[in-house]
């Protein structure tokens, strides 16, 4: 193996030296429980407090409309369950759309089981929601609209404000999973129309383990755990303090680097797509070519398996992903690439290249390099590309 190149900044990102030296002594030298009142755990508490208030400023909300979590599925179950149940007085009626997270889709799931209904909104060849099927869903039942920032896997930026703004003006509760999205775009929850928003640490070079939910103050929602005070009564149990101080200074960190970490990615997506449009055919770019995260690259190899061109890439030191890596394990072509009405049969060669902060110009090089030869190596052994080569039409030529 001449090198290893890791493009799966999505799945998770290494954590920062930064953010290891802030939470070190919190393993062992200020080791205490926040709870306590003596000096050991006042010392904690008030790391907990800075950690807070870093989160808050990159978000723009106020320190005490931020409550820690486990991470980002966690903040998403507490958001939709504890609004659903809050409100079920007033309704029971809560829409998403078809390309969610599954800690999003399986939560609406659940809830169609006890008593609620749920419209799956669908979404344009981009991944893009229609603004008037979202008013055009609203009822007198509404309760929660649920749509995701960005999404995990083409990368696909919302109209979040134009989203916030409708569903102020319809008096709806509006949650935002926004895992993908925090430090990697600009968030203003105020000026975006937010009411609660789902944030994960790992994704943004901080600590595994630890999120965030925002909830802005006088939204009506269920604790999720009980039995103490902690998170001011509304998620039990003992802070994780070293992942809380780390996910803090992860906050901190992006706040400062935003434009320059934004520039270097966007940099970077580009020549990769580039360099694979321009070296490999029977390609297609997912997700809008302009509304998508900076460092979001996800296509489609016609008659290549998914499976077997990431571990080609994996035997050349290359790190990639067909999607999710919550649905990794699964032999299902991915439900966003379905919803944005690619074929059963090519929606299975999906590649999602990341990258991030570490990755550099020659591992592109690299990539592009490694890639073509991988790509025409599966294809030879493809009897669906002898038809193509014998002058059938492939999917990506008749769109």
């Amino acid at each position: 193996m001449n090198r290893r190149v890791y493009l799966d900044y999505s799945a998770t990102t290494p954590m920062k030296k930064e953010v290891l030296e802030e939470m070190q002594p919190y393993f062992i030298d200020k080791f205490g429980n926040p709870s306590s009142i003596y000096s050991f755990g006042r010392e904690a508490k008030k790391a907990v407090d800075i950690a807070r208030d870093q989160v808050a400023k990159l978000i723009g909300a106020k320190t005490d409309e931020v409550y820690f979590t486990a991470g980002g599925s966690e903040a998403d179950n507490w958001a939709i369950k504890g609004i659903a149940y809050a409100n079920k007085d007033k309704g029971n009626h809560i829409i998403t759309t078809k390309i969610e997270h599954h800690a999003v889709l399986h939560v609406c799931e659940h809830l169609e089981k006890n008593g609620f209904n749920v419209t799956y909104l669908d979404v344009d060849e981009h991944g893009l929601i229609n603004l008037e099927d979202l008013k055009n869903a609203i009822t007198d039942q509404t309760i929660l609209i649920s749509i995701m920032f960005a999404n995990n896997e083409i990368g696909t930026i919302q109209p979040i404000k134009e989203i916030g703004q409708i569903a102020k003006e319809k008096g709806v509760t509006f949650h935002t999973d926004a895992v993908q999205a925090l430090g990697n775009v600009a968030i203003d929850v105020n000026a975006l129309n937010i009411d609660l928003m789902s944030l994960s640490s790992h994704k943004i070079y901080g600590p595994k383990g630890i999120g965030a939910l925002y909830i802005r103050k006088g939204i009506k929602i269920h604790s999720f755990v009980h039995g103490g005070a902690q998170e001011r009564r509304r998620r039990a149990g003992t802070e994780n303090v070293p992942g809380i101080v780390g996910f803090g200074k992860a906050c901190e960190l992006a706040m400062e680097n935003m434009d320059t970490h934004i520039k270097h990615l966007k940099m970077l997506r580009e020549k990769l797509i580039k360099g694979i449009m321009e070296n490999i055919g029977y390609v297609r770019l997912n997700g809008h070519p302009e509304k998508r995260l900076p460092g979001n690259v996800n296509m489609v190899f016609e008659f290549i398996e998914g499976e077997s061109l990431l571990l080609s890439l994996d035997m050349v030191g290359i790190a990639g992903s067909s999607g999710s890596a919550c649905t990794s394990g699964s032999l299902d072509p991915s439900h966003v690439l379905m919803a944005i009405g690619l074929p059963h049969e090519i929606a299975h060669g999906s590649l999602r290249l990341t990258v991030g902060d570490f990755t550099t110009e020659e591992d592109i090089d690299y990539v592009l390099e490694q890639l073509p030869k991988i790509v025409d190596r599966l294809r030879q052994m493809s009897p669906l590309y002898e038809k193509v080569k014998g002058g059938q039409k492939s999917c990506t030529q008749k769109k």
